[in-house]
């Protein structure tokens, strides 16, 4: 069975704050916080091909995004911040006002 866990980073797209201004329901917009940006070589290692519907699930959630290969280390995910990553994030702040956004261990698969 591949290894499917991953360590998802949140933040901040050039494409998310280029869209921004056109709103948070303008298809671009959407189309940008509901891809996760994957390594080629983990999205076949999972089975999967670039530019498909997968599930991600951490402890607080589950989503569905688009898969899109980038040059982002192995064994990282990146998903830009929105309404997708919100589910996948914790309430705990931890004393400091703001949730955990960095580092979150999810698994991706497919979406069927």
């Amino acid at each position: 069975m591949p290894e499917t866990q991953f360590i998802l980073i949140t933040g901040r797209s050039t494409k998310q704050g280029s869209s921004a201004h056109l709103g948070k329901d303008a298809q671009e917009y959407r189309d940008e916080v509901s891809t996760l940006q994957m390594n080629l070589k983990d999205i076949e290692a999972i089975g999967l091909q670039d530019g498909v519907q997968a599930r991600v699930t951490s402890n607080y959630g589950s989503i569905v995004v688009k898969l899109k290969k980038t040059d982002i280390p192995q064994g990282i995910v990146f998903i830009p911040y929105g309404e997708l990553s919100n589910a996948l994030i914790g309430p705990d702040t931890q004393a400091t006002g703001m949730p955990d956004s960095k580092g979150i261990t999810v698994e991706v698969g497919r979406h069927d």
